[in-house]
């Protein structure tokens, strides 16, 4: 249990978190439902893809049994899609660096603004062997405030990608596992 007494549970299990994560997205992107790139369908299909690839793992907070949001990430390895669809050139060496793919942050309205998505996204690195982890943020989130918030976690841009032709033009960033440590760009 941490300070705010919201308890971070840990999984690589899908079966057992898919209806959690499925109500809390559904949540979350409740404004955003009636877009193909945003419906639930669609994320269940990533979910599923997500959770197949290597090192797959979720942390989902609960505020007593509510759960109030989560984060995913997954290895990455050199040859990866996720650094194939770059559309600029990335820091020498940043693809043989072992590093994580932070998938999916979600944390419900009620809880936003009060350091909980930082405690699950913390949580969810920890542990991770990887040296660095990289996200996609759509800057336009917020009107930048999402984009900012990950850039106040020591995460810089690097490039940016468009993972569906349906979709928005992500920001991909980069960061160490754990501040402090180097990674290779």
């Amino acid at each position: 249990m941490t300070p705010d007494g919201i308890a971070l549970r840990h999984s690589t299990v899908i079966d057992d978190v898919w209806s959690t994560m499925i109500e809390v997205y559904a949540d979350v992107r409740a404004d955003q439902l009636h877009l193909p790139n945003y419906s639930v369908e669609r994320f269940g299909e990533q979910l599923a893809r997500h959770a197949s690839d290597p090192g797959w793992e979720v942390v989902i907070g609960y505020d007593a049994e509510e759960p109030v949001g989560f984060a995913y990430a997954n290895s990455l390895t050199p040859d990866d899609r996720w650094w194939r669809r770059m559309t600029t050139p990335l820091p020498d060496g940043c693809t043989e660096t072992p590093t994580a793919a932070v998938k999916e942050i979600m944390l419900r309205k009620p809880w936003r603004g009060r350091g909980i998505a930082l405690l699950i996204h913390d949580e969810l690195l920890l542990n991770r062997p990887e040296a660095q982890v990289s996200l996609l943020v759509n800057a336009l989130n917020g009107d930048g405030k999402v984009k900012a918030l990950y850039e106040s976690w020591g995460y810089e841009q690097i490039s940016t990608q468009q993972p569906s032709v349906d979709g928005p033009i992500l920001t991909a960033m980069l960061r160490p596992t754990r501040p402090g440590s180097r990674s290779a760009s």
